[in-house]
């Protein structure tokens, strides 16, 4: 058992750990994002970029310490679905940007079935973690 939790400790740390990197980001190249997300057509393009750092901030936090794991793994599934078809329209955007575009979503669609695979499995309790829950 201590091996599969260890793996599962690792796995948590590099899923978590890289979507929280990523949220951090959208705090650090804000003026950079905004203009994309301005480019895309968001609605209040900075504060989508600062709404969205913060939930994968936190939601990537959530996921590496085992703090309200579900709902963290939740909200940042969400995200990445939303963000998938919002931000990478790879079939709406000229011929030589949808293959990075379709990267991308797919990218995004990938990781947001890691992360309802990670609130399937939070549930049950992790060892190695913070164990803060609200299911």
């Amino acid at each position: 058992m201590a091996a599969a939790d260890l793996a599962l400790l690792g796995g948590r740390l590099l899923f978590g750990g890289v979507l929280a990197f990523m949220g951090l980001n959208h705090f650090l190249q804000t003026e950079q994002m905004t203009g994309y997300a301005q480019h895309k057509g968001l609605p209040a393009p900075k504060l989508s970029v600062l709404a969205s750092g913060a939930v994968l901030a936190l939601g990537g936090l959530a996921v590496a310490v085992g703090a309200f794991p579900v709902a963290g793994a939740l909200a940042l599934a969400a995200f990445l679905v939303a963000s998938a078809v919002t931000m990478h329209d790879f079939w709406a955007v000229p011929e030589d940007q949808a293959q990075d575009e379709l990267t991308s979503f797919l990218k995004n669609v990938a990781l947001a079935g890691g992360a309802l695979v990670v609130a399937a499995s939070g549930a049950a309790g992790w060892a190695y973690s913070v164990g803060l829950s609200l299911f």
